[in-house]
């Protein structure tokens, strides 16, 4: 076998991404090391791997579709080689973070703005800062470091903050670049994005659209629902809406056009599906780890608010696809393409295992990390249980999977240190004092206006950087003016968390859309008003956890539940109304009373409901008493494509 630099360069990729799983495996069975030290060598890590695998003077070719975690999807096998530049680079943040283990004692016991930084101190902080914004230009874009160096602008030269300051805060402690945020990448999110890795290697995906075909594909709609279940599932362990996209979509977009799906519907369907994955408990996007991080409480608690709006999002989205099969006379898919639901829990249903072992672990108390160790651990295992899984399953299963888990976490990583730059900013200038005086004037003192300004800023916030970054700039800036004006600390967060994911469906950056999209050869705009509209429920559901705490399991049992009842009734309507159909196909004062009992019900109190439950009424008796003698669609035949 010829050694060429191609091939050397591949499996040195390959060592360095295995050997940064194993290290925090490792980590995550026998306790994290302090905090600069394990931050530092996960950071270092990932940009070893950013310079190798996004190499400067890169050759125009098809690269994919950006991620909304950052980096590419699919395009080019031929990716161009490191070149000296990059080396460089690469040494460059060996040195700036050797400096910071072999002085990790001093750095330790040094007195923050008393004890002055060393030149070669003030040297290696320049040049790690702009390595970390080089670094995170070229995975994520051009939109987080511009930020950052906006922050950094704002700290110079309005703030009037020294540059050895800066330089201080950001390379010598843990409030800038080796951040909370960081710690959250390190500690929480590359362990669920490993176990996300072992899932995929072992079959699960196949699993997932078998067990949502059996339930839902012989439906009115089936091959829609089966999207939305598929995704909701698959979304859990990607954490990511074009990843989900792309590995649902192939399958399930072509399966919607055949049995009559406008292609424009295939592919807002799946975007919106697939975008929900980030708020779908138990494993959500990696957002929720720093949410926790921020609130200072366990991920369960996070993985318990964001429950029934997770629910609401997808009883909608389920509801918008049997509306609209329903008003266009669509049937499921014949019996016979569709495997039984017992023989897909008898064949596969084993692989289910990891996923249980992750939330026993969660329920019984032990931390996110080593619940994801365990959850790991138990992949291969699981799916060895049994002969229709195993085949396939071996060394190099665990090998690819130890090495996609480390170069699918690199996104977050370099995220995460680029927005401890803008973190640490706002904490030593106290922009975020400012900030907030700014909004709370602007909203003069109203908290719908405010929430309107925070929504449409983590819209376009999302629409330039991935959701954990665009999340932590409106917990920074935003969410403390909600606070202010009276919103819980709790639904605050879950309000900028929804919104920097819903940035992914909302035209005109519309990530998950522009995959869907493609794949379902449908066009742009049109694909993105259609999952604005699937994805409705999106929209609204934040505004009404802010008012009404209980739809986030807050408060007593009795208020949960009865406004969860009626939020549920609340989104069955508003799909209705979006989508015009009930029982029937329905006239435009029934779609207006069908969204206005939406609104009306998904906010709680008993006078609201009591309006939207008679809208509902009128809706339901005029279309089942007064035209029950009028002619339904005619069921559509599926269609080739």
């Amino acid at each position: 076998m010829t050694l060429t630099y191609d091939r050397v360069m591949k499996h040195t990729i390959a060592l360095i991404a295995v050997g940064m799983s194993v290290y925090h495996l490792t980590i995550a069975f026998i306790g994290a090391p302090q905090q600069l030290f394990f931050r530092s060598t996960h950071l270092l890590f990932a940009l070893a791997l950013v310079f190798l695998l996004f190499p400067s003077f890169r050759k125009k070719s098809a690269e994919g579709v950006r991620d909304d975690a950052g980096g590419t999807l699919g395009g080019g096998e031929h990716r161009p080689l490191a070149s000296w530049w990059d080396w460089l680079l690469i040494a460059g943040s060996v040195v700036t973070i050797g400096y910071v283990w072999i002085n990790h004692d001093h750095l330790l016991t040094r007195f923050v703005f008393v004890d002055d930084p060393s030149q070669i101190e003030l040297a290696l902080g320049a040049l790690f800062t702009l390595i970390v914004l080089e670094a995170t230009r070229r995975v994520i874009g051009w939109a987080l470091p511009i930020t950052a160096v906006i922050f950094l602008g704002y700290a110079l030269f309005i703030a009037n903050t020294r540059p050895e300051q800066i330089i201080e805060i950001m390379y010598l402690t843990t409030e800038g670049i080796f951040g909370s945020t960081l710690g959250v990448s390190a500690a929480y999110v590359i362990m669920f994005v490993m176990f996300g890795a072992f899932m995929e290697r072992t079959g699960v995906g196949q699993l997932f659209m078998d067990f949502a075909l059996s339930l839902t594909g012989h439906t009115a709609g089936g091959p829609g629902k089966v999207a939305v279940v598929s995704s909701s599932l698959f979304g859990t362990v990607s954490g990511s809406a074009v990843a989900n996209v792309l590995v649902d979509g192939p399958i399930t977009i072509p399966l919607m056009k055949r049995t009559g799906f406008r292609p424009a519907f295939a592919a807002a369907v799946e975007s919106v599906a697939s975008t929900g994955g980030q708020i779908m408990p138990p494993i959500m996007g990696a957002a929720a780890f720093v949410m926790a991080e921020f609130l200072g409480v366990a991920y369960l608690q996070v993985v318990l608010w964001a429950l029934i709006p997770a629910l609401l999002y997808y009883v909608a989205v389920f509801f918008a696809v049997h509306f609209e099969a329903k008003r266009v006379g669509l049937m499921g898919l014949p019996r016979s393409e569709i495997p039984r639901f017992r023989d897909v829990m008898r064949e596969r249903g084993h692989l289910f295992i990891p996923l249980l072992v992750i939330l026993f672990g969660l329920f019984a108390g032990y931390s996110a990390p080593l619940c994801a160790l365990a959850g790991t651990l138990s992949c291969v295992p699981a799916a060895l249980l049994r002969k229709s899984t195993r085949k396939g399953i071996n060394l190099m299963t665990i090998w690819g999977a130890l090495e996609d888990g480390a170069k699918n976490s690199i996104a977050v990583a370099l995220a995460c240190a680029c927005a401890g730059i803008v973190i640490g900013v706002i904490t030593m200038t106290g922009a975020a004092i400012n900030f907030t005086s700014v909004v709370v004037g602007l909203s003069r003192d109203m908290l719908p206006l405010a929430l309107l300004l925070t929504m449409l800023a983590g819209i376009v916030l999302g629409m330039g950087m991935p959701t954990t970054p665009a999340y932590i700039v409106m917990v920074s800036l935003l969410v403390p003016a909600i606070i202010k004006l009276g919103a819980i600390p709790p639904a605050a967060h879950m309000f900028a968390f929804y919104f920097a994911i819903l940035s992914a469906i909302t035209p005109p950056v519309a990530l998950a859309v522009y995959a869907a999209a493609g794949l379902a050869k449908a066009n742009l705009w049109e694909s993105g008003w259609t999952a604005v509209r699937v994805g409705a429920a999106g929209y609204i559901v934040p505004f009404m956890f802010i008012f009404e705490p209980s739809l986030l399991m807050i408060g007593d049992w009795q208020a949960i539940l009865g406004s969860s009842v009626t939020a549920i009734a609340g989104t069955i309507c508003l799909a209705a109304g979006l989508f015009g159909y009930l029982f029937r196909v329905a006239r435009v004062w029934e779609r207006a009373f069908m969204i206005g009992a939406a609104i009306m019900l998904i906010k709680p109190g008993l006078v609201t409901d009591l309006i939207g439950a008679g809208l509902v009424l009128a809706v339901v008796f005029n279309q089942l008493v007064i035209r029950r003698d009028e002619p339904q669609p005619v069921t559509a035949r599926p269609v080739a494509y």
